[in-house]
């Protein structure tokens, strides 16, 4: 008889972490998606302008750009034509002089109806369907921010914030996953320049994972000489993501809004623009147009990378290669909808994602004199 292995997929995850606890390259990777369709539509370019309540993710010190009555930002995204799906949301609450706003957040991206054969094929040798049972992959992730204005002038403003993060993974039932880290931004507006730095997993996060199988799973991962993971803990490191925007008054009621970004990491040579061991960089751009404060156009664009040619059939040319993206957003009263136009892949080799946000103002409606 020869049993039959979970699927690929599966394997991969379980067995990428079963290691003893030591920094992971490519750790919480899902952290690194981003949140609402506006910065998605700019390459993700936000660390020095974001000011709503998205902050909570790029950089808190932003919260403070929340004032007067609380916000809510959601966002639903489908990846791999729509095998990977992504949820955010996003509330902010400002506190009444409007110094200081507090955010909540919470992040999923899950593989949903995985298919687990592990016991498809009975002791007899027969195969049996009905055995076969759907499970999910899901990381999750909840971000409690405060952020708190230090200097506010009308030339100049400087806004601090902190954000612990909660962070759950989990593989059906046989592997579960716990883990908590910390982030710290500042902004500072000076005229039409925008400065911002956020230092994220700044006590390098940690994902404890658990795993249980049953013994007939045990038996089942060891004649199909599959190695059984036990506890281990991996470690993200630390990384620093510098912002520098301008805003450039066109027209009376025309604005451009141009920012880039560099994301620093600390964890080895990486495939980046910037590559270099221990530390990579990788840049991203982004453009806003602005009419009217009603009616917005973004493009962005990130994520270089060097990759096999596409026509080089001995796999030695290597090209650079990029992200671009782009989108529009409408804002309607106290409504705001955002729309991003993403690629996965590269410029040459395309599979774009649609993305909508919601953003929503709770203003509270004026009480009428009788």
């Amino acid at each position: 008889m020869k049993p039959t292995t979970l699927c690929l997929s599966v394997l991969t995850i379980l067995f990428s972490i079963s290691a003893t606890a030591q920094f992971r390259k490519y750790s919480n990777e899902f952290l690194n998606i981003g949140a609402g369709a506006r910065g998605l539509a700019m390459g993700g370019a936000q660390v020095a302008s974001v000011q709503d309540g998205t902050s909570g993710y790029w950089n808190p010190a932003g919260l403070t750009g929340v004032k007067n009555n609380p916000q809510v930002n959601l966002m639903h995204a489908e990846y791999f034509a729509g095998i990977g799906k992504y949820d955010y949301v996003g509330v902010a609450f400002p506190t009444a002089n409007n110094k200081r706003t507090i955010g909540i957040t919470g992040l999923r991206f899950a593989v949903d109806d995985i298919m687990n054969t592990l016991f498809l094929v009975e002791p007899d040798g027969t195969i049996n369907y009905n055995n076969i049972q759907a499970f999910s992959s899901a990381d999750y992730a909840f971000i409690f921010s405060f952020a708190q204005k230090l200097k506010e002038t009308e030339k100049k403003n400087i806004n601090f914030g902190l954000n612990a993060k909660v962070i759950h993974r989990s593989v059906g039932k046989f592997a579960k996953a716990w883990g908590f880290g910390l982030d710290a931004g500042i902004q500072a507006h000076i005229k039409n320049w925008r400065f911002g730095i956020a230092a994220r997993d700044i006590t390098t996060t940690f994902n404890a994972w658990s795993f249980s199988f049953t013994e007939r799973e045990k038996e089942v991962l060891y004649l199909t000489k599959n190695e059984i993971p036990v506890k281990s803990t991996e470690l993200t490191a630390p990384r620093l993501v510098l912002g520098i925007a301008r805003n450039f008054q066109l027209s009376k009621k025309t604005s451009l809004l141009a920012e880039a970004n560099l994301d620093v990491t600390f964890d080895g040579q990486r495939n980046t623009l910037i590559s270099a061991d221990p530390v990579s960089a990788d840049p991203k751009m982004g453009l806003e147009l602005n009419i009217n404060n009603v009616f917005y156009l973004r493009g962005g664009i990130n994520n270089f990378q060097k990759a096999l040619s596409d026509g080089d059939t001995l796999n030695l040319k290597k090209v650079w290669i990029y992200q671009p993206s782009a989108g529009a957003g409408f804002k309607i009263g106290n409504v705001t909808i955002d729309y991003a136009f993403t690629n996965l892949a590269n410029q040459s080799n395309p599979l774009f994602t649609h993305v909508f946000s919601l953003k929503l103002d709770m203003v509270k409606a004026k009480k009428e004199n009788d």
